[in-house]
């Protein structure tokens, strides 16, 4: 049997935000900044089964992660903030224990509510394991300007839970709206330290030109950013002391927790039964989908040999309904493609060749406020209490068959 390994002290810092608000690009920005002479890790919470995030990131990096001193754990097919601590607790201890960082980064998924994984962080022995840093939370400005968005709880939460808001998408808002915007975020978290994410327009113009004339704004925002990471977080030392104050152990059980909790196994059988199942969905063509909170999710993976047509893809992606996001790295006619879409943003890029194709979508059920029937009711002098969606219904199996009449 191996001995435990006992983790002192790593640097963690959460980077959160709400389901397509531009946490993979911030933590992309965070990445950037690391000192070549120290190794990293990011952990990667998925909402659905099929991981994607993980090979985004890996493809937006200019060399090998392994060179690079990065290592890249996912957690997909579910919040590693609900149910139990086991799934967040196995994963950091395999990161941990496999590459022995120098500093963690968590990003969970963007339906995850905050305050469960603050909770989390907040209990006794991650104290010893984990030196808990500001939590960096993003806020895209196009998001807040729809009431869909504004009055939701989840969106709220983030904000409410961040010691530090990096504002991003926001060129678009006029000076009063700004204003209007800030005075918002302060009604939520009157401590939170804001952050203009004034280099979104010209980060990739500095990489191909660091003489360019906007580099300054650029560079001082990463500092901005890299600074943050070894701030000290107020919400979760708050929330310690709420802990402490609920719970005040004897100083025979204190000693004991701090002993065998801030020791986390080097394996354990539910990863090993994950994994398993893992290997099971491998055969490919592999599609699932399911309800969740609010939302449908559903994801294909499909054999690198099948290559797609890009153009109708793309067509038939936005035409789904009420999508939320859609994630994807695709063998197209095209070439190896990165899709990474929300309502307010359409990427796609090239990339190098995959194992395989992985697709995943996110739906919003239809009980929320069409946004282009409010436009157009707006348009009309509506209200927009006037306009109603209806439940979307989805026929997943058509959708199979549409997506593999995309083949070639």
């Amino acid at each position: 049997m191996k001995n435990p390994i006992i983790f002192q002290n790593i640097p963690c810092t959460l980077v959160t935000g709400f389901l397509g608000a531009g946490k993979t690009t911030v933590v992309n920005q965070l990445l950037a900044t690391k000192p070549d002479d120290e190794r990293w890790a990011l952990l990667i919470n998925e909402f659905g089964r099929i991981g994607i995030d993980g090979a985004l990131l890996a493809s937006s990096q200019d060399s090998n992660l392994e060179q690079k001193k990065i290592a890249i754990r996912e957690v997909s097919g579910g919040c590693i903030c609900c149910t139990s601590q086991l799934p967040l607790q196995i994963a950091i201890s395999r990161l941990l224990s496999e590459h022995h960082p120098q500093r963690l980064l968590i990003e969970p998924t963007g339906l995850a509510h905050p305050r469960e994984l603050i909770l989390q962080l907040s209990a006794p022995h991650w104290q010893t394991a984990l030196k808990m840093n500001a939590v960096i939370t993003v806020l895209s400005g196009e998001q807040w300007q729809q009431i869909k968005y504004r009055d939701h709880d989840g969106f709220q939460a983030h904000v409410r839970d961040a010691d530090v808001l990096i504002i991003n998408r926001y060129t678009q808002l006029n000076t009063s709206e700004k204003q209007a915007l800030v005075e918002w975020i302060t009604t939520l978290n009157s401590r939170v330290k804001i952050i203009w994410d004034e280099s979104e327009q010209t980060i990739s113009d500095t990489v191909d030109s660091p003489k360019s004339p906007d580099a300054g704004i650029a560079n001082a925002y990463l500092s901005a950013l890299n600074h943050q990471l070894n701030k000290s977080s107020y919400i979760i030392s708050n929330q310690r002391k709420v802990n402490i104050a609920h719970h005040k152990p004897s100083m025979i059980s204190s000693r004991s927790q701090t002993n065998s909790l801030a020791t986390l196994p080097s394996s354990n059988s539910s990863t090993d039964k994950t994994e398993a199942q893992a290997n099971a969905d491998s055969d490919l063509p592999y599609r699932y989908h399911e309800e969740q909170q609010d939302f449908q999710l559903a994801g294909w993976r499909l054999p690198e040999r099948y290559v797609l047509n890009a153009d109708d893809l793309q067509n038939w992606l936005l035409e789904l309904p009420n999508w939320q996001r859609i994630k994807g790295v695709v063998h197209t006619s095209d070439g190896w493609i990165q899709i990474n879409f929300n309502p307010g943003s359409l990427t796609t890029r090239t990339i190098d060749p995959q194992a395989d194709s992985r697709l995943e979508i996110i739906l919003q059920l239809g009980n929320t406020v069409d946004t282009h029937a409010v436009d157009k009711a707006i348009e009309k002098s509506e209200t927009e209490n006037d306009v109603k969606a209806s439940p979307v219904p989805i026929n997943w199996e058509e959708c199979d068959r549409e997506l593999m009449a995309l083949v070639i």
